[in-house]
């Protein structure tokens, strides 16, 4: 009796083991059954078990979906694509009459090949640009492998959607903007004087839908687009929130022992500064953190009016009781195309993410969002003094405190005057009143050792 117990028990841990680890073929390996043609004309076959894709001359972006809709799911599979190939794996898509005619849109999968190395990035086709640039993630471009089959893995479990290439972590989104949609192959439309006859290979396609156990927690860089909240995985690798999305906690008027009374306004998870009609800091004032911070992280998300003017500010010392903004190195906020300041200073350096008055951001095409949508925002400040800003994905800025060439750039700037300008060992971090309405949300910081 005591032997046919110990058989069942195994039996049964091993029914919950393979239960728990039970992969489905999403692909037969002989014909197109659950699956669809969307968008382009390019050519899918099936060759020795394999999709095969093929480039089309005047054909947008092609896309071989599945008929069902996923929403929490792992999904595996093995791909193959020639040097200089732009493709990805659509997830949670969506094709709908309403929006774009049925174009294809949602989140994807990169496969890139190309130098920039972002194969494993997560992109919003036809939505939001990138979510997760491989620059969040450098140590994870060399995974891919040229003219090799590569092997990638995603895991969609709730808000989470994390990507591995050829078993290295790649990128880690949050995000709740779709939480289920179809999967899809792309066949990337031309670019430029590309000939027809480019192809990319996909076989070993299998997913998970239950019991879905996800890969053990990891230190990659985590891009949360879900409003005012951290994850475990942020928590653990040292984040907290510096707003709390719904009172004043934490922050003062500058020079003030209170918040202000007038000129900012939290409302449905943003802080906003109000429209005065007058300038710089003539309605509520700039606001400070009651705490001070040396080497830091510091992630937010910003929304511009149009013809707005915003920063935020670091090392804020308040020493210099200066009238109006209080003195610190800024990060700027601006509309470019409608700000007059933006053609103020020297080469750029008022312009959007610039250290302001002193080094002038790089402008990347695809890291500029439109006037009224939310950009990401991120400051680093290393214990080396090492700074960086960042932008939607893109570093814009780096420079370092205190180098013979950050000094001479203070010197020549309208920061002149103040004596060691910028090279407090801490201070506070400032949202500033401009007199323009700009909101800000998702205000996060990692302190650094």
């Amino acid at each position: 009796m005591k032997k046919h117990f110990v058989v069942l028990i195994v039996l049964i841990t091993a029914f919950g083991y393979v239960n728990a680890q039970a992969w489905e073929p999403l692909f037969n390996g002989k014909d197109f059954t659950g699956w669809k043609q969307l968008n382009g004309k390019a050519k899918y076959e099936i060759q020795n078990g394999e999709i095969v894709g093929t480039t089309v001359a005047n054909e947008p972006n092609s896309f071989m979906a599945t008929e069902k809709n996923y929403g929490d799911f792992i999904l595996e599979l093995e791909y193959k694509v020639p040097q200089g190939m732009n493709s990805g794996i659509q997830f949670r898509s969506l094709s709908t009459p309403d929006y774009l005619n049925g174009r294809v849109h949602g989140y994807q999968f990169e496969v890139d090949p190309s130098p920039r190395g972002w194969t494993g990035g997560v992109y919003d086709e036809a939505r939001r640009d990138w979510l997760y640039t491989m620059e969040y993630n450098p140590s994870a471009k060399k995974a891919f492998k040229q003219d090799e089959w590569n092997k990638i893995r995603l895991e969609c479990i709730g808000t989470s959607v994390r990507t591995f290439v050829n078993g290295i972590p790649a990128a880690h989104v949050v995000d709740d903007v779709t939480l289920s949609g179809f999967i899809a192959l792309q066949v990337h439309a031309l670019y430029g004087n590309e000939g027809p006859g480019r192809q990319i290979r996909w076989r070993n396609i299998r997913i998970q839908t239950k019991n879905l156990k996800p890969s053990p927690p990891d230190d990659v860089f985590v891009m949360n687009f879900v409003v005012n909240n951290l994850t475990e995985s942020e928590k653990n690798q040292g984040y907290s929130l510096l707003w709390d999305g719904k009172t004043t906690t934490g922050w003062r008027g500058v020079y003030k022992d209170k918040f202000p009374a007038k000129g900012w306004e939290i409302k449905d998870g943003t802080i906003n500064v109000l429209k005065s009609g007058g300038g710089e800091s003539e309605n509520g004032g700039d606001i400070v953190t009651e705490k001070e911070f040396g080497a830091f992280d510091l992630q937010f998300e910003f929304k511009l009016t149009e013809g707005a003017n915003s920063g935020v500010k670091y090392f804020v010392t308040e020493k210099e009781e200066n009238k109006g903004s209080a003195i610190g190195l800024e990060y700027q906020i601006l509309d470019d195309a409608k700000h007059p300041d933006a053609k103020q200073g020297v080469v750029g350096n008022r312009t959007q993410a610039s250290l302001y008055d002193l080094i002038p951001s790089i402008k990347e095409r695809r890291g500029q969002h439109k006037i009224g949508e939310w950009n990401n925002g991120r400051i680093i400040v290393y214990p080396d003094n090492r700074v960086e800003h960042w932008l939607n994905g893109y570093k814009v800025v780096e420079y370092q405190r205190g180098s013979p060439i950050y000094n001479v750039l203070v010197a020549r700037s309208k920061y002149a005057k103040w004596e060691n300008f910028g090279m407090a060992e801490k201070g506070r971090i400032l949202l500033q009143d401009h007199g323009d309405n700009v909101s800000f949300r998702s205000i996060k910081i990692k302190e650094l050792k």
